[in-house]
């Protein structure tokens, strides 16, 4: 499996982070309780394409409307010019009011003071709708620190033009498994006569990867306490089947790999129609389906055994800044952009689906195509309980894998060493920022 990410971190941003915010405290000022009455200004901040930035403002404006007394300020960047900044405005208690949050990077602003409580905004900002599994992982520790936005699940996608040009069989993903997966690679390389690989890629790219691969082995990436419980043997065993792929020639070459891995989702083998099956959040169905033109179908994630391996993966989520002056507002608007109708219609399915239920289910009614089917699919995967929120100290854990899922698929390491090197690596990382 090689899930592509809903965003991608860099090293030098991982660095930027823990050195900046490590002279960071929140200053918590202001109630969150209830509206000051006052003209206020909000910053908020982003990260993403200019389609985005154009929704988000014409949501902003949709706000301000309805809450004539609070200004709106919004800013955008892309992915690592936005971590450099909010790290460097953090760090000089400066930070927006308002900004938006991933996975990887949640505990390290949470653990260094840098986020509000938004349970202490109770009465302004409903958080009803959410699921306590869509809740659980937005908290740290039982606070709840930030409201994830759009959920999306592991999948994988395939291209069913290619399976019938080919004549290659569908297969039923609520039974196949791993090594189905890499015969049916197989034989749509074979079939074409190598004019297609079955598979666009080898798993061990993406954390997505291994937090799966691990679950299938009766364990996890992180433990409760935050410290790397990944097996080195589960590791080692995702690798060894990657290089099965690639050997075979069910899956691309290793420096096709690496190509895709730069030309992004919309640009690699699977999208270009020359590899028929692909691992990929069902969220990105809309932009695949832009991308190849074909008829294309979401399947559950071949799988061990009976494990309930798949989670919701938030898309990203809103949070407050623990420096804002004005928590109260910034709550509100919180409330607004995830629990206001007006706001869902503008925004829909841009930052994933909306992981309020209240929203989708309005929504539903007039998504179609890739939208429906990538919400439809959502909820009808099993899904097992939300993994441990990416420690302080471990945000960095992309590269890394990177690094050396490269040296174990270019043979310059074996899958063993790589496995206990990596392990070691990302506690050394953990303990690093305690």
């Amino acid at each position: 499996m090689s899930i592509s990410p809903l965003s991608r971190v860099a090293i030098g941003t991982a660095l930027t982070l823990s050195f900046a915010l490590t002279a960071c405290s929140g200053s918590g000022a202001g109630s969150a309780d209830e509206l000051s009455g006052d003209r206020v200004t909000l910053r908020v901040t982003w990260w993403g394409s200019d389609s985005r930035a154009q929704l988000t403002n014409e949501a902003i404006a949709a706000f301000e409307k309805k809450y004539p007394d609070i200004k709106v300020k919004g800013q955008y960047k892309d992915w690592n010019g936005y971590w450099d900044a909010l790290a460097t405005t953090t760090a000089a208690k400066d930070s927006p009011d308002v900004v938006q949050m991933d996975e990887l990077y949640l505990a390290s602003y949470a653990d260094r003071g840098a986020l509000f409580d938004l349970g202490k905004a109770r009465k302004l900002l409903d958080t009803s709708m959410f699921d306590r599994e869509a809740l659980a992982t937005g908290q740290i520790d039982g606070t709840q620190y930030a409201l994830p936005i759009g959920l999306g699940v592991s999948s994988v996608v395939i291209n069913t033009d290619l399976f019938q040009k080919y004549g290659v069989a569908v297969p039923d993903d609520t039974k196949w498994t791993w090594d189905d997966y890499a015969r049916i690679g197989k034989e749509l390389t074979d079939k074409s006569g190598g004019k297609i690989h079955g598979v666009s890629a080898a798993p061990g790219f993406y954390a997505g990867d291994i937090k799966y691969w691990a679950r299938q082995h009766g364990g996890e990436v992180f433990d409760k306490d935050g410290n790397v419980s990944l097996k080195p043997e589960a590791l080692a065993g995702m690798w060894k089947y990657g290089l099965g792929l690639i050997s075979s020639g069910a899956g691309v070459k290793a420096s096709t790999m690496v190509e895709d891995l730069t030309a992004g989702v919309t640009a690699g083998s699977f999208a270009t129609g020359k590899a028929a099956m692909t691992t990929a959040y069902n969220t990105q169905l809309t932009a695949l389906q832009e991308a190849t033109s074909a008829h294309l179908k979401l399947l559950q994630l071949p799988h061990a055994d009976d494990t309930e391996a798949n989670f919701l993966k938030p898309s990203m989520y809103w949070a407050v800044s623990s420096q804002s002056r004005h928590p109260a507002e910034a709550a509100a608007f919180l409330d607004f952009l995830l629990n206001d109708l007006t706001a869902a219609r503008i925004l829909r399915t841009e930052r994933g689906i909306p992981a309020n239920k209240q929203m989708l289910a309005r929504l539903q009614l007039n998504l179609s195509g890739p939208d429906k089917a990538a919400a439809d699919f959502m909820h009808g995967v099993l899904q097992g309980r939300p993994p441990v929120v990416t420690p302080n100290g471990a945000s960095g854990i992309e590269p890394a894998l990177q690094r050396y899922t490269q040296e174990v698929y270019f043979e310059k390491t074996s899958p063993e060493a790589a496995a206990q090197a990596f392990v070691k690596e990302l506690q050394g990382e953990v303990d690093a920022a305690k």
